[in-house]
């Protein structure tokens, strides 16, 4: 995986629900037209993974990634915060 990032991506909801997942990132983890995901809803968070990747070894890759990356489950949601906050600022600022 090339880039681990909290920036937003832009992407459209079309007519029948479905979403395009930008060529980077479908290339960065290896998804095809074939590709089944998971689809689950967090609060106000719509988080997508590869089916493949399942409950218990997901868990464990992302914190095996966090220990080496020396991120904290704290430390996520407040940047998640912080991030949630800048794009309400710019979608919703008043030029």
């Amino acid at each position: 995986m090339k880039n681990l990032t909290t920036l937003p991506r832009s992407a459209k909801v079309r007519i029948r629900g479905q979403i395009t997942i930008p060529q980077d990132i479908r290339e960065d983890l290896n998804l095809d037209e074939q590709t089944m995901v998971n689809i689950f809803r967090v609060g106000k968070v719509v988080l997508v993974t590869p089916k493949r990747l399942e409950r218990a070894s997901l868990a464990r890759k992302v914190a095996g990634k966090m220990k080496r990356e020396g991120l904290t489950l704290k430390g996520l949601l407040s940047d998640l915060k912080s991030q949630r906050k800048r794009y309400l600022e710019e979608a919703y600022s008043r030029d």
